[in-house]
Order: C-alpha cells, then sequence, then structure tokens
C-alpha cells in the first residue's frame, strides 16, 4: 500500500513541475527567436540625396530638421564651383560699392543624408519630397521645397569612390587645360621671335631694297608655257586650243538650239 502510494505522489508531482517549467522554457524559446530574428534584421544606413540647397543652408539645418524623423548619421554638401563663387563674390562686392564690406557667404549645390535605418530614409524620402522646408512662418526656408530622392544599394563607400572620381576627373582637365596655354603661348613666342629675325635681317648687304622672295607652285599657265617649250610641245597645245574652242562651240549651239550637250570628251594624247 505504502508503495501505490508513493507512486500515486509521483505522478502528481510529475505534471506539476512540468507546468512549472513550460512558461520558462517558452521564454528562452521567445528571446532565443528574438535574437535570431535581430541578427537577421541587422539595421543597415541608408543614403538620401538631396538635389536642391536653397542659399545660407548648411549641413546643421537638414541635420536639425531630418533629426525629428530618425536619427541621421554623415551629411555632405557638395560647395559650389570655385568660377561661380568668385564670380558671386566678385558680384557682391561691385553691388556693394566699396561703402562697406560686401557679405558673400559659400553656397552649395546637392548634398547626401546618411540615416542609421535605411527604413526610416526610404519613409523621409517618400513623405517630405516636394514639401516646404521650414514649418515656422520665420524660417528662411519656409518657401523652398524638399527634394529628396532615397539611393537605393547606394552606401557611403560609393559617395567617396564618386566625390575622388569628380577630383581626378577635374584635375585632368585642368592639366589638360594649362598644356593647350602652353602650347598657345610657346607657338606666339615662336612667331615673335621669327619676327624679329626678320626685322633683323631687313638691313642685311645680301637683300637689297629689303626684298624678299619666296617659292610658289606654278600656276596652269606656266605649266601650260613648260609643256609648250618641250619638243613637240607647241602642236599639242594648239590642239588642246582648237579642241577647247571646239568644246566651247558645241556648248553655245546646243543653248541656242536646246539640244543636249555632248558629253563625249577627247583626251589629249
Amino acid at each position: 500500500m505504502e508503495a501505490e502510494e508513493l507512486e500515486s505522489e509521483a505522478s502528481e508531482r510529475e505534471p506539476r513541475e512540468g507546468t512549472d517549467q513550460s512558461p520558462e522554457a517558452a521564454e528562452e524559446r521567445e528571446e532565443s527567436e528574438e535574437a535570431a530574428c535581430g541578427a537577421k534584421k541587422r539595421v543597415v544606413p541608408g543614403i538620401v540625396y538631396l538635389g536642391h540647397l536653397p542659399p545660407r543652408f548648411r549641413p546643421l539645418h537638414v541635420r536639425n530638421l531630418l533629426s525629428a524623423y530618425g536619427e541621421v548619421g554623415r551629411v555632405f554638401f557638395q560647395p559650389e564651383d570655385g568660377f561661380v563663387r568668385r564670380k558671386k563674390k566678385a558680384a557682391a562686392a561691385s553691388a556693394a560699392g566699396g561703402k562697406k564690406r560686401s557679405k558673400y557667404s559659400k553656397d552649395y549645390t546637392e548634398g547626401w543624408v546618411e540615416f542609421r535605418d535605411k527604413r526610416v530614409a526610404k519613409r523621409v524620402a517618400a513623405s517630405l519630397h516636394n514639401t516646404p522646408m521650414g514649418a515656422r512662418r520665420r524660417s528662411p526656408f519656409r518657401y523652398d521645397l524638399w527634394n529628396l530622392k532615397y539611393l537605393h544599394r547606394f552606401t557611403w563607400s560609393h559617395l567617396s569612390e564618386h566625390l575622388a572620381f569628380e577630383r581626378q576627373v577635374r584635375r585632368q582637365r585642368l592639366r589638360a587645360e594649362v598644356a593647350q596655354a602652353k602650347r598657345e603661348t610657346d607657338f606666339y613666342l615662336r612667331s615673335v621671335e621669327r619676327g624679329r629675325r626678320f626685322l633683323a635681317a631687313e638691313g642685311d648687304s645680301a637683300r637689297p631694297n629689303g626684298t624678299w622672295t619666296f617659292a610658289q607652285r606654278p600656276t596652269e599657265q606656266e605649266l601650260r608655257a613648260r609643256k609648250a617649250a618641250r619638243p613637240g610641245g607647241r602642236e599639242r597645245a594648239r590642239l588642246a586650243n582648237a579642241q577647247d574652242q571646239a568644246r566651247s562651240n558645241q556648248g553655245l549651239l546646243a543653248k541656242i538650239f536646246g539640244a543636249p550637250p555632248p558629253s563625249a570628251s577627247v583626251e589629249e594624247p
């Protein structure tokens, strides 16, 4: 009897212990699944491209405006070209008229903003595109619109490579322009030196009255005269003149009577 009672108590304890351990095992299983999901869903940064930047718009402004929608990482603005900057600076100085110091600030043409999560970047680019930049009335960018575009599968390393490539292209273009300017300068200096030599040679006794002789190609008349001077050349010249005169007479008759001009051509012997 005692053995049967012990077995019944053990059988009663087993389900109780199983019911006590099942929630803990379920929690551990859920935590492991969440950790596995978190490892699979790794946070990937996303980059948003800004195609329009108003004057006096700085990286600090875009960071303050976009930080309300998500965590913002790196920000890069492309400054305007040096030629355009110098032109604007000169225009500001001329507008001031020398009375007071001209106020000119460097502007930017385009920019890139990195969000820590690409899902936030997609949401920001889709919701803020073509909307006013400044929400407050006194904001200087109230009447400017966002021009945002999410760059799919674009990382910050790609941006660095793109900027390095643009710098290399700019250097090569500048090097080519400098080489072209150097060639033009050398040609001008050679021409000046040649002119100086010509002017210095004007007083040479070998060239009386400062006359110069240049070798030119013989004209058609000179070539005919040379051919006529050869033995039998006069007869060939006379025959060629007769053929030319006959051809001109036939053309004149064709024009008068409306007949087609003769197409046959007489070859010179």
